[in-house]
């Protein structure tokens, strides 16, 4: 399954390395200082032969340069799929083996590489472990106790309560004008408690890099594709007296589809896409559930790695500074993310993965750890750090609830330590992961949005974090499983700060109130 999942850090903070991001042209490739020439032309034979891959192409951004490259890929066996200009990314698709190592010599190419290790078919999500349906027998039983005023499942939303969102809903409920974008598997909007407030005009498919807005391109390719309809729930489900609520229930929700149909994968050239859609369509948050897959960390010193992060990170800038506040979760590795290894057996995940080990300061988590950027970790009941959830001092910024199995809530009538919420076809379920967190602190940026609709990304991240309810490091060893071995060891990161929940959890009461 893809690489819905989490993981970020703070923008100033970043190493040099990717601080790629202060400016556009960031992070010139070893080919930099190229040969002016085009690279020599692949014979038709060889193109035939070999598989085809997805490639990102990263340029300066004057209109001139772009259309010189686009030559240049023709005459190195390539199509252009789409040319981002306002960012320098082009998407391109070859069979030429040496296609990459080839444009990454053309004069003004700064970064290229394929984004894939497996060929192109013809047609990463980051929750954990399988969901759990809600059996139409136990929602009639909760739907008969439910209080008066609360919507017919919301007993066992014990989330909402953690930070505040079931007493915020009484004062504001967000604002319609304020749109929360779900970069993820697809939305399905037909589901009774997210039509009331989504937005089609601002939703897309970005699948293979190009947005496609026809009617329904947003929605889940299969049923099974059930993570970004559960996330978007967890956002802005509507009260209207059927099923959950959402931490945000007065705001718009839009869908942008990255997921392959067939795998699953997020693939980069579909996340660069969604981000510029969100950008351009006025999106003013996005939530960002996964990781950019095939590689669970980007080396900087591999090219195709590199370009990746440089391509990803244009997009995500270029949505900064049109006004975007993008949130991601935080990996649910339990990988301490400031930490000097970690051994990745997971990449990349489209082949056969190998076993390596990378330093968290040198290869980054896309978008995690990319700069302005929030990085949400997921907590429990017991507002403790979920147990699979990857934390780290100086990269997360908040916390928010993401579930836990461990932690059982003694108030629900489910007994359920996970995240109930909307799944496709008009279901609900639980689910558990960074994934459900990262969506819960991009409701309550929505609610700070809504009480403060002059204020952009880096004043609502402000906000987000100075609101947060501090939590302190765990006294004793962090043992939630009990089996004995020490689990993660949380740092102190500075005054009200540490590894495991940054800034402290999310509190959508004092969004609506401060």
């Amino acid at each position: 399954m893809a690489h819905l999942r989490s993981r970020r850090r703070t923008a100033l903070a970043l190493p040099l390395g990717i601080a790629l991001a202060a400016s556009l042209g960031f992070v010139p490739g070893a080919a930099s200082a190229a040969p002016n020439e085009s690279p020599a032309p692949v014979s038709a034979q060889a193109a035939k032969d070999a598989p085809a891959l997805a490639y990102v192409v990263n340029t300066r951004t004057d209109h001139q340069t772009i259309e010189y490259v686009k030559k240049a890929i023709a005459k190195a066996g390539g199509s252009v799929v789409v040319a981002y200009e306002k960012i320098g990314v082009i998407v391109a698709h070859s069979s030429n083996p040496d296609f990459g190592k080839q444009i990454r010599e053309v004069r003004g190419v700064q970064t290229a590489g394929a984004t894939r290790t497996a060929p192109l078919t013809p047609a990463g999500t980051t929750e954990d472990g399988a969901p759990k349906l809600l059996s139409k027998a136990d929602a009639k039983s909760l739907e008969a106790a439910a209080a008066s005023g609360d919507e017919p499942l919301e007993a066992d939303q014990w989330d909402l309560r953690a930070i505040g969102a079931d007493k915020a809903a009484k004062i504001n409920p967000g604002s319609a004008k304020v749109t929360v974008g779900v970069i993820d598997t697809g939305v399905d909007d037909t589901h009774p408690d997210l039509a009331p407030n989504f937005s089609p005009s601002q939703s897309a498919s970005c699948v293979g890099g190009k947005a496609d807005t026809s009617a329904g391109a947003w929605r889940p390719a299969k049923k099974d594709h059930f993570h970004g309809t559960h996330v978007a729930g967890e956002i802005a489900a509507a009260r209207n007296g059927v099923g959950v609520a959402g931490v945000a229930p007065g705001v718009k929700v839009a869908g942008i589809k990255v997921a392959d149909p067939v795998s699953e994968l997020f693939y980069p050239e579909s996340v660069v896409c969604a981000f510029v859609f969100a950008a351009d369509h006025g999106v003013e948050i996005t939530n960002n559930s996964y990781y950019v897959d095939p590689w669970l960390y980007n080396c900087k010193d591999d090219p195709d790695q590199r370009a990746i992060v440089d391509a990803v990170n244009r997009a995500q800038l270029y949505a900064q500074r049109k006004g975007t506040l993008n949130l991601a979760s935080a990996g649910n590795s339990n990988h301490d993310l400031d930490s000097d290894a970690i051994v990745d057996d997971s990449s990349p995940d489209d082949s056969t993965p190998v076993t390596r080990t990378i330093d968290p300061h040198e290869c980054f988590d896309v978008p995690t750890q990319l700069p302005g950027v929030v990085t949400v970790s997921a907590t429990g009941v017991k507002n403790l750090k979920s147990i699979y959830s990857s934390y780290g001092k100086g990269v997360i910024d908040v916390a928010a609830p993401g579930g836990d199995k461990f932690q059982i809530p003694a108030d629900t009538p489910s007994k359920n330590g996970r995240i109930l919420s909307t799944m496709p076809g008009g279901e609900y379920g639980w689910l558990q992961g960074t994934s459900m967190a990262s969506p819960h602190a991009a409701g309550v940026a929505a609610l700070i949005k809504s009480t403060h609709p002059k204020a952009g990304p880096a004043e609502l991240q402000r906000l987000l974090k100075k609101q947060a309810d501090k939590l302190s490091c765990p006294e004793g060893p962090y043992d939630p499983d009990g089996d004995g071995d020490v689990d993660a060891i949380c740092q102190s990161g500075g005054k009200d700060k540490n590894g495991f929940y940054g800034s402290g959890l999310v509190d959508a009461l004092d969004a609506v109130q401060k």
